[in-house]
């Protein structure tokens, strides 16, 4: 039977204890020594200042959020594929497409 192995410290036990209620944990030892490779900054929020956000024009994350999805597919280059697994693929999608009904979903 799979058991899940438990991490010492996974659920950061020491730094509830340092910091303690009512205050936050991004100066405490246990965040300052993960910043740089396991803390996560969305690219869609912003993070500056009222003002500075108004005079930039004042897009929300919605607007953000949809630049980035065109800017995105815009870009994007399809992985290398083996001619052979391409044609595999498209010879299976034809075969799966000729065996159903055509319907409108």
């Amino acid at each position: 039977m799979f058991r899940r192995r438990r991490h010492r410290g996974a659920l950061a036990l020491d730094a509830f204890r340092e910091v303690g209620p009512g205050n936050h944990f991004f100066g405490c030892a246990h965040t300052l020594s993960r910043y740089e490779d396991a803390f996560h900054e969305c690219e869609i929020a912003d993070t500056d200042s009222w003002e500075n956000w108004i005079e930039a024009g004042g897009k929300d994350s919605m607007v953000r959020a949809n630049a980035k999805w065109k800017e995105t597919l815009r870009t994007y280059e399809a992985p290398p594929l083996d001619a052979s697994v391409d044609e595999a693929l498209r010879e299976f999608m034809a075969r799966k497409k000729a065996s159903m009904p055509d319907i409108w979903h």
